[in-house]
């Protein structure tokens, strides 16, 4: 009884319902994680490297960018190594500690995030506070609280699921170890763990994008009554890469995980955890540069600066 309330270890489905064909994503899937590490990494060392990205904003973009690299090392590297091999096994412990760190460095993707909109608020609706109101030390306090609260709150849920009682088998129909297919798996009564849950989703999810709503509801009405359409224009292109973010992030999470219970559909949560997984992370970057002039002229002078005066690589 011992044993089947608490397994050594969980098998996880992953793609196994492609059988042999499985081992194609691989390719693909290994491209696009390199790109999104390769992509967030230039992120984060520009904004170390240039003194023109040393304010605020980008300061924020650079933790982004880290917990974007994160996030995807907890479950993309292992469910690439399962497509390779028929049975695709991890031990109880690695799965508690896949758990923590998926949930908490996402959770604290979002408290980034709001922390950005904050930032933008203060630079458009008072430019004059700026240097004061959002100096470094503020924003050391308001990175090092979005990075902080998770990994705290998250100790408790992640015990809670180790002392759960998992006697309906221990196949996690996942490529990683999911919230919802491990309540599944267990015998216990977990409405209270569901009830949590969800106060920790709005808790992080729903308070941060709260926060991310009020303040483009005051940089909105502030742009809206600046004179000169050309100043309209420039306020608006600086807050451009962070709402892309914002919708991309918020919509995916909302439908997976802001939903108290547990019986969701978990192929569709399977193929929408797949994109936030490896499709976002490699679409962040390119929405980083693409979206931000200040970004892609930095971008263009440290290219310069390889190629040399002559234009060829030094």
């Amino acid at each position: 009884m011992a044993n089947l309330s608490r397994p050594s270890e969980f098998v996880l489905v992953g793609f196994s319902s492609f059988g042999e064909l499985q081992v194609l994503l691989y390719g693909p899937f290994l491209m696009l994680h390199l790109l999104a590490f390769l992509g967030n990494t230039i992120i984060i060392v520009m904004v170390i490297a240039d003194t023109h990205l040393h304010t605020a904003m980008y300061f924020f973009l650079g933790n982004f960018s880290l917990l974007e690299i994160l996030v995807t090392m907890t479950t993309v590297p292992r469910m690439l190594s399962d497509l390779l091999v028929p049975l695709k096994v991890i031990s109880f412990t690695g799965c508690m500690v896949q758990f923590y760190f998926y949930f908490s460095l996402g959770s604290t993707s979002f408290l980034i995030l709001a922390d950005m909109a904050l930032d933008r608020f203060v630079a458009i609706c008072h430019p004059l506070r700026y240097g004061t109101l959002m100096s470094w030390a503020v924003c050391l306090q308001l990175a090092g609280a979005a990075w902080a609260a998770p990994f705290l709150v998250m100790v408790p849920t992640v015990l809670s699921r180790a002392h759960l009682s998992y006697c309906h088998g221990n196949v996690i129909n996942h490529f990683f170890c999911d919230n919802a297919p491990l309540l599944q798996l267990s015998c216990s009564d977990t409405h209270l763990l569901e009830f949590w849950d969800f106060v920790m989703a709005l808790a992080f999810v729903l308070s941060s994008f709260l926060v991310t709503l009020i303040s483009y509801g005051y940089i909105v009405t502030t742009v809206l009554r600046m004179p000169s359409a050309s100043s309209r224009q420039k306020a608006f292109s600086t807050c451009r890469s962070h709402l892309t973010l914002v919708f991309i992030g918020y919509s995916s999470t909302v439908f997976l995980y802001v939903r108290p219970g547990k019986a969701h559909s978990v192929e569709v949560n399977k193929i929408v955890a797949l994109v936030t997984s490896v499709l976002t992370p490699f679409l962040n970057p390119f929405i980083l540069t693409f979206r931000n002039e200040t970004v892609r002229t930095v971008l263009r002078g440290q290219m310069q600066r390889l190629k040399g005066p002559h234009g060829a690589p030094l």
